[in-house]
């Protein structure tokens, strides 16, 4: 006679609030036991569990199904969320997916809607403390200094995100300081530390008069929408924001700028002309100064140790309301010498695949995810050296700051290098090119070959398909930033 269904409650403790392998494992052997959803008590390690629940099993066999990729990206997101039921949502998907591995495929699912809900707020409050993390320097007793920053997240994130602060800013020592918890970085090695609270982290700092400097100069009235901006960056985050002393002043003088320009043509020329002359704001001065005061810092820039490589910074070019942004890899030879960006022959290769799909190249921005020229020597001839992870971190910085000066429409990568840069990713070229990704920021990214890469293909009847291949994705890419660019 078969023995009934067992019912009792099993507790699954794991050790912190984003304990992600914890969960991955627990939930591994729950499947393999056959455990349903209903009887799996969560907690996190030092919470009120369920007191009366058993233990979790533990099998002794391998795990018996395999899960698509996609769902463990999910999982590692989600399980960042403060939602306290998501690692019990978590496993009901992984319940699904025993049976049928498309079942995170249906969006019509109310579990898979609300689970990639909370993955989104999870990246977008990743998204928040990039922009919004800002350090003050501290002198420390060993006569060195310390870069501090207060952040207040709305998850459990500061775990997943300390990567990315240590690849951005690995040369020097900083500490993150949140409630929950706080890292630190020594130049080799991330610690964890205990929560602090907002007295701990210093209040200002010399640095800060300059980048209110700069930020008072980015600042375009032309573009103001108030609402638009406080959804971007919420009230909450501008007391640890140096810039954010500006924000009222300049809001309240944005509009009486406005008025007094359409004023003056008003008197003059009468309300036809006011009102041609208010459609007309765009980016002025301010946009080019802050476009030049960026390209002069570039020029001195010694983020990685390319700077000793080449002859100069070759920063990007083209008219800084542009539709359509391309960022390649970085200059070659040529383009080190010019000091500017696709002069040599995949740049002739380049725009002569422009012409072809109808893209006026002068009504484009074109950078590079790195700026300076990395080779090796070969007797009189300098040889191209493809840039390392770390180079095109660090050099990351100022596409970022391209981008958001200009803010395309459409952003195209051109070669895994620049995908990389623009998404922190890896990414295959082959299966990445079909359709957009969507940046940090929402906007899209399209990703194709870099012209270079035609150049390099030895078979003249391959090198011609590739060719016709790389047009055909420029004239998409120019339809799409059409699309983007007419009003609904």
């Amino acid at each position: 006679m078969a023995s009934p269904p067992q019912t009792d409650p099993v507790r699954i403790t794991v050790s912190g609030a984003d304990d992600f392998e914890g969960w991955r494992e627990s939930a591994r052997n729950l499947a393999d036991a056959g455990v349903e959803p209903a009887r799996v008590v969560w907690t996190v390690e030092g919470s009120d569990g369920d007191l009366f629940a058993g233990e979790a099993p533990k099998p002794d066999l391998a795990p018996s199904f395999s899960v698509p990729r996609p769902f463990v990206d999910l999982a590692k997101a989600v399980v960042c969320h403060s939602d306290p039921e998501r690692f019990a949502l978590l496993y009901a998907l992984l319940w699904k997916l025993r049976t049928n591995r498309q079942a995170l495929e249906d969006r019509a699912d109310p579990l898979v809607d609300r689970l990639e809900r909370l993955a989104k707020e999870v990246r977008r409050d990743a998204h928040k403390m990039h922009a919004f993390v800002r350090f003050r320097e501290v002198a420390e007793e060993d006569g060195g200094t310390r870069f501090i920053a207060w952040f207040e997240p709305d998850h459990h994130i500061v775990r997943r995100e300390a990567g990315f602060f240590v690849r951005r800013f690995a040369n020097m020592r900083w500490s993150i300081l949140t409630p929950e918890l706080s890292i630190h970085w020594d130049g080799e090695v991330v610690t964890e530390g205990p929560g602090a609270i907002r007295a701990d982290a210093p209040d200002g700092d010399p640095l800060e008069e300059t980048w209110k400097t700069y930020y008072a100069s980015i600042f375009n009235p032309a573009r103001l929408k108030v609402k638009a901006m406080t959804k971007e960056m919420p009230r909450k985050y501008w007391r640890n924001m140096p810039e954010t002393s500006l924000v009222a002043p300049l809001i309240a003088g944005a509009r009486a700028r406005e008025l007094e320009m359409i004023d003056r043509s008003a008197g003059k020329d009468g309300m036809d002309a006011a009102i041609a002359a208010e459609r007309r704001l765009e980016p002025g001065g301010n946009l080019r100064a802050a476009w030049e005061a960026l390209m002069t810092d570039a020029r001195s820039c010694t983020r990685c140790e390319l700077y000793k490589c080449g002859t100069q910074t070759v920063f990007g070019e083209g008219p800084l309301d542009a539709r359509i942004l391309f960022v390649g890899e970085q200059p070659g030879d040529q383009e080190d010498l010019a000091g500017r960006p696709f002069v040599g022959p995949a740049g002739q290769l380049f725009n002569s695949s422009l012409e072809q799909a109808g893209i006026d190249r002068s009504q484009t921005y074109v950078t590079n995810a790195v700026k300076h020229f990395k080779f090796e020597q070969r007797g009189k001839r300098r040889i191209h050296s493809k840039p390392d992870a770390g180079e095109i971190e660090a050099c990351r910085w100022w596409q970022e700051q391209e981008r958001a000066l200009i803010k395309p429409s459409l952003t195209v990568a051109l070669g895994a290098t620049a995908a990389r840069s623009l998404t922190g990713k890896t990414l295959t070229i082959s299966r990445a090119r079909e359709a957009p990704l969507i940046l940090a920021d929402g906007s899209e990214c399209w990703v194709t070959v870099h012209p270079s890469f035609l150049l390099r293909i030895p078979e003249e009847d391959r090198r011609a398909e590739e060719r016709t291949r790389f047009v055909s994705d420029l004239k998409r890419i120019k339809a799409r930033s059409e699309e983007l660019s007419t009003p609904a």
